[in-house]
């Protein structure tokens, strides 16, 4: 794809916020999110050929980058979208768009929400535009098994064609699986696995890759912490396990990390900590669904590591549209901090 036709399907694709970003979240439309049955057409002014010649250029790029990314800071890391694309333009906008603003992108663009071509499209457009700039890691819903139940097959047949769903799903079995901000902060979409005792084993996988049912790869893309485990526990997901704040621990002492940045669950505020701050859950998709009234957050790492959080506030009612919803600046969880980070502020 020469960079003509790439600024060609950028332009494309953030015109479409205006046939949505100003629709109510009426009860019809909130059914219909969470059906995922709203008839949609194909995106206006991109074509099939397009997305597939997008998907086709993007993969090779992830072939070539380490299954660990290495990621300097400044940048600005954000958790599950599902789908939820008025979000990503939100967070965008206020955060700065590519390339002036660094993106990692922690996994689930797909599934649940009405626009799932639309975000996953975007990032894979910034991504072979601006590919220093912009990193993106594995969800657990970036796989075949899962997103052919929860939406992304239906949308992509719906839309264009069955193929190019199989050439997506093709590309997301080449993502990488983690990354490490200036060799401190630890960036997963899931948690912890048993089977990971140093980060080096993470080169020994081999992409392209499928999700298998046990293992390394399944941790990282699906474990969830938990107070009440005692070490490693089952995952009431029937998936992976659970890990409590030893294991958070004995991890960071082996692995030399300051924090643990993970995404995968919902979460009131947009983000929650964990084991003494040690950990934090980032979800990034706010209303989730139109089902969950949570918030939505993003976080933002300095230069010299300080974390702060931008919050995207949960809509108040049906009338409320998402531009009309201010943002205010407060310090009244400014408390908020990691152990060997300075302190956070919060921004909402």
């Amino acid at each position: 794809m020469d960079d003509k036709n790439l600024d060609q399907l950028i332009d494309a694709l953030l015109a479409q916020s205006k046939h949505f970003l100003h629709e109510e979240k009426s009860a019809e439309t909130q059914k219909q999110m969470k059906s995922g049955k709203k008839k949609n057409s194909a995106i206006e002014g991109v074509t099939e050929q397009n997305l597939l010649k997008l998907a086709h250029a993007v993969r090779e790029v992830f072939m070539m980058e380490p299954i660990l990314l290495q990621v300097p800071a400044p940048v600005t890391i954000i958790g599950d979208l599902h789908g939820q694309y008025e979000d990503l333009l939100r967070y965008m906008k206020r955060c700065g768009q590519p390339p002036i603003t660094k993106y990692l992108f922690l996994g689930d663009y797909v599934d649940r929400g009405r626009h799932s071509l639309e975000t996953i499209s975007l990032i894979f457009a910034y991504k072979l535009k601006y590919s220093d700039r912009i990193f993106i890691l594995r969800g657990n819903h970036e796989c075949s098994r899962v997103n052919r139940i929860y939406g992304f097959y239906d949308e992509c047949k719906r839309r264009y064609s069955t193929r190019l769903w199989k050439t997506y799903t093709d590309c997301f079995n080449c993502l990488p699986l983690a990354a490490l901000i200036n060799s401190s902060i630890f960036c997963i979409h899931g948690g912890l696995s048993p089977d990971l005792k140093k980060l080096d084993q993470l080169n020994l996988i081999r992409r392209p890759t499928e999700v298998p049912d046990i293992g390394i790869i399944c941790d990282l893309l699906w474990a969830d912490p938990d107070n009440n485990s005692n070490g490693w526990g089952e995952n009431e997901r029937g998936v992976s396990y659970t890990f409590g704040v030893e294991e958070v621990e004995k991890f960071m002492d082996k692995c030399s990390v300051s924090l643990i940045v993970r995404a995968h669950q919902v979460v009131e505020d947009g983000y929650e900590f964990f084991a003494d701050k040690k950990l934090v859950t980032l979800f990034s998709a706010a209303n989730y669904c139109g089902e969950f009234d949570n918030a939505g957050a993003v976080m933002q790492v300095s230069e010299d590591l300080v974390c702060s959080f931008i919050i995207l506030k949960p809509y108040t009612s049906e009338k409320a549209l998402p531009s009309e919803l201010e943002t205010k600046t407060g310090t009244d969880d400014s408390a908020e901090q990691s152990p060997s980070l300075p302190p956070t502020s919060s921004e909402t």
